[in-house]
């Protein structure tokens, strides 16, 4: 329904593309959404179920943490499991590095400096050329190397810079290209500056990342805040919403922030009102109805949910399907932005969750022009014709 408009447009920063796995990343690829497992990996059953569940809410890239030998143990059946690329978290030991790139990671998440020697860095680099595997760079304001801190006194956005060059560097000397780039801290104004830095000064991919963001709430937020800003710049080729929630709850937050910039369109997008005295009926309730009951649709499609004729018809009219709260129990139901008919309070939202389902399919079918919603499903229980 929303035609683009010059002034919606977002002209994303130039990088180069990367493969991790069979998910592009950088150029014009999409912007890729991730998130982290929170399970222990030693237990790979846990820890599959819970990657089914982020795969389910949409991830692109989802990464697991390797800390311990037995954590790379059964690493390939995880992998092996999974149906999107697995990035290996690796923070200190170097073997870890070795054994998930030879176990099928895709990506290996290392800051260079901590893995120890020039020697050590090239046989990470040797494993992940061998295994074609590409490699993120993790700097973190939280861990910062003694010698910049010392340097600049504080972590600051020329220090996150510095780091991640230093850290490129490495990488460089021993001819490996593969990689992106995180300046993540838990202060928004520390990392909007870092990532505004470091994207002026190299061309390779950035993974965006406001890291210790907090709760669901108060972290989606200060991720919004953040990740929007340099979204809204053009910066950034994929993104992680750290939340101490459930990860396909960062998923989830992840893709209704690149919805409402235009970036990517997945499921269903939501516009409702938040509620008052004229509603005809329980617009809080009914949009959490409808948000549950549609978590399954990834074809992209727009819904209106508004309370009463105020403003329910000119957002009706922007959206491919409607619900406008009407007099004595019966709501007006909008199909492309035009009145169709009437729904009965009681039959309203079946009737719209199957009015959803029944577009998706026909787009998916090649047959959006063709839908036709009195005949695809017959009865409607109370639906009238619009008078």
């Amino acid at each position: 329904m929303n035609a683009v408009r010059p002034w919606r447009s977002i002209e994303r920063r130039p990088s180069r593309q990367i493969m991790v796995g069979n998910v592009p990343v950088g150029g014009d690829a999409p912007i890729s959404v991730q998130t982290m497992t929170n399970t222990p990996t030693e237990d790979v059953g846990a820890t599959i179920d819970q990657i089914r569940r982020c795969e389910d809410a949409g991830a692109d890239i989802i990464r697991v943490s390797c800390p311990t030998e037995e954590a790379t143990r059964h690493f390939d059946r995880i992998t092996k499991a999974a149906n999107v690329p697995i990035v290996a978290d690796i923070h200190f030991h170097y073997k870890r590095a070795l054994e998930a790139a030879d176990k099928g990671a895709a990506c290996l998440r290392i800051n260079p400096g901590n893995i120890g020697s020039s020697e050590r860095v090239a046989e990470v680099v040797r494993a992940a050329k061998a295994n074609g595997c590409a490699i993120r760079i993790g700097v973190n304001a939280g861990s910062l190397e003694k010698d910049l801190l010392e340097k600049y006194g504080e972590p600051c956005p020329e220090a996150l810079v510095e780091s991640a060059l230093d850290h490129i560097k490495l990488l460089q000397d021993h001819d490996f290209h593969e990689f992106k780039v995180a300046v993540k801290a838990s202060d928004v104004f520390l990392a909007v500056a870092a990532y505004h830095g470091l994207a002026e000064t190299v061309d390779c991919p950035l993974h965006l990342g406001i890291t210790e963001a907090g709760g669901l709430i108060g972290g989606t937020v200060k991720s919004s805040i953040g990740i929007g800003n340099l979204l809204w710049a053009g910066i950034g080729d994929t993104i992680r919403v750290s939340l101490s929630a459930e990860p396909e709850r960062e998923v989830k937050v992840g893709f209704e922030m690149l919805k409402a910039l235009g970036l990517r369109t997945r499921g269903v997008r939501v516009v409702s009102c938040p509620s008052c005295s004229r509603q005809g009926f329980d617009v809080i309730r009914t949009v959490e109805a409808l948000e549950e009951r549609l978590e399954h649709i990834k074809t992209p499609m727009s819904l209106s949910v508004l309370g009463c004729v105020v403003n329910g018809p000119g957002e009706a009219r922007e959206t491919d399907i409607g619900i406008t709260g009407g007099g004595k129990g019966k709501h007006m139901v909008y199909l492309s932005g035009v009145t169709d008919h009437h729904v009965a309070d009681a039959d309203m939202l079946d009737h719209i969750v199957r009015l959803v389902e029944e577009k998706a399919a026909a787009i998916e079918a090649g047959e959006a022009q063709a839908f036709d919603p009195h005949a695809a499903s017959g009865d409607h229980g109370q639906a009238q014709a619009a008078e």
